[in-house]
């Protein structure tokens, strides 16, 4: 079996964060292609991470700044690595080229962080996302990492655009991969529970992650004492592992605003809620709880950074606004009329068939690989911005490595 080296900034928790999911789809394509996995971090596994050894791979701790990954990558050998966002491409890449220079790297960004950041900055300068400041330090580091490997992952059509244009990139070092959802059978949307047997509101999203702290203060302070008004029997459920003390401070049984905490199954709570809102005011890539929704039948209210690369040119599964009222109107009709619920439900379903099964990837990213596997020397050529950011005088990061080794010694 060949081996794959899996490099994760934490261990993946598929059941608290969209970036733990997408980790775990990546590995299942992995799987069915043959490769034996080792998953590496510097982080402790948690309660919460993926059953490894149940899945039939190895998980193993790494130190930062350590000889001792040069030792243990180069026994494993690995014909590819892949990289779980740009900071551990930074912190181990060097060592791979060194130690395996043959092996494919692959580079899994999540989402663009530079783009997550610079609109982040923004909405708290009160400035429109559209003035945002790509071109930060964050976005040279990110875009290095992303030519210093063989091919990089994006999630979203949105970032695919953004770093072609904006930032002239080659398509060839980019492969576009959303989320990878198996397709529905007639049986399983119809064992669905209806538009009369769905009660209550729902938002749902990993509380340490800036964008959906901001979206449930949103939530409690703008949108929800308003949809109150108009439906004073509703609740709004909140979900999520990790939430700080400020948002534990918001739930509220009078108002029916409610803190219920981790969510060890999504589809169990997401497909008995009503209606999913969304009201996330800046982020980046695909949101997996707009997803997660689409696949339980359950229409949601989202703004145009929720919605961004999920749609494509297809209706989406509810309303996508930026305007409070037009926010709080939105979701009180959805909660309220059947028809509309009902349409928006199936515009899902239709979005997940057309955009996001994962028939339409799975073997052309195979595919991918294997031309890659099969050629790469010419592929580098042809990358010449990544050989240069892979010289010794741009190496700042391994020098800084070596100098905290020897320090710690």
């Amino acid at each position: 079996m060949n081996p794959l080296l899996i490099i994760g900034h934490t261990f993946p928790e598929p059941t608290t964060t969209a970036a733990g999911s997408r980790m775990m789809q990546l590995v299942s394509l992995f799987q069915e292609q043959g490769f034996k996995i080792t998953f590496a971090s510097t982080a402790s596994i948690s309660e919460k991470s993926a059953p490894f050894s149940e899945l039939g791979i190895t998980a193993t701790s790494i130190e930062l700044n350590n000889s001792s990954f040069d030792e243990f990558i180069a026994e494993l050998n690995p014909s590819i690595v892949l990289f779980d966002r740009y900071i551990t491409e930074e912190q181990f890449g060097w060592r791979v080229t060194e130690q395996c220079p043959n092996a494919l790297r692959i580079l899994d960004t999540e989402d663009l962080h530079f783009l997550r950041k610079a609109r982040e900055e923004a909405h708290k300068k009160g400035v429109s996302l559209d003035e945002a400041d790509l071109f930060t330090d964050t976005a040279k580091r990110e875009i290095a990492s992303i030519y210093r490997c063989d091919l990089s992952l994006i999630i979203s059509e949105f970032e695919m655009e953004l770093l072609q244009d904006t930032f002239k990139i080659s398509k060839s070092i980019l492969c576009y991969l959303p989320f990878l959802i198996e397709s529905h059978s007639e049986q399983e949307i119809e064992s669905l529970l209806s538009f009369e047997d769905r009660i209550h509101f729902i938002t749902i999203g990993n509380l340490l992650h800036a964008p959906n702290v901001d979206s449930v203060i949103y939530l409690k302070k703008e949108i929800w004492p308003e949809i109150r008004k108009q439906i004073s029997n509703a609740e709004l459920h909140i979900y999520g592992a990790y939430a700080p003390q400020q948002i534990l401070e918001l739930h509220n049984k009078k108002e029916g605003f409610l803190i219920k905490g981790w969510a060890k199954d999504v589809a169990s709570v997401m497909s008995k809620a009503k209606v999913c809102l969304a009201p996330l005011r800046f982020g980046a890539g695909l949101k997996g709880k707009l997803l997660d929704a689409m696949v339980c039948g359950t229409p949601s209210v989202t703004t145009a950074i929720g919605a961004e690369g999920m749609n494509g040119e297809l209706t989406y599964s509810g309303v996508v606004t930026d305007n409070v009222q037009d926010f709080v109107k939105a979701s009180v009709v959805l909660y309220s009329n059947e028809e509309k619920w009902i349409q928006a439900q199936e515009s899902g379903f239709n979005i997940i068939d057309k955009r996001f099964r994962k028939e339409l990837f799975s073997e052309e990213f195979k595919n991918v690989i294997v031309q890659l596997q099969n050629d790469l020397n010419t592929h580098r050529e042809d990358n010449f911005m990544g050989q240069i950011l892979h010289h010794h005088t741009l190496k700042s990061t391994k020098y800084l490595s070596k100098w905290i080794e020897e320090k710690n010694k």
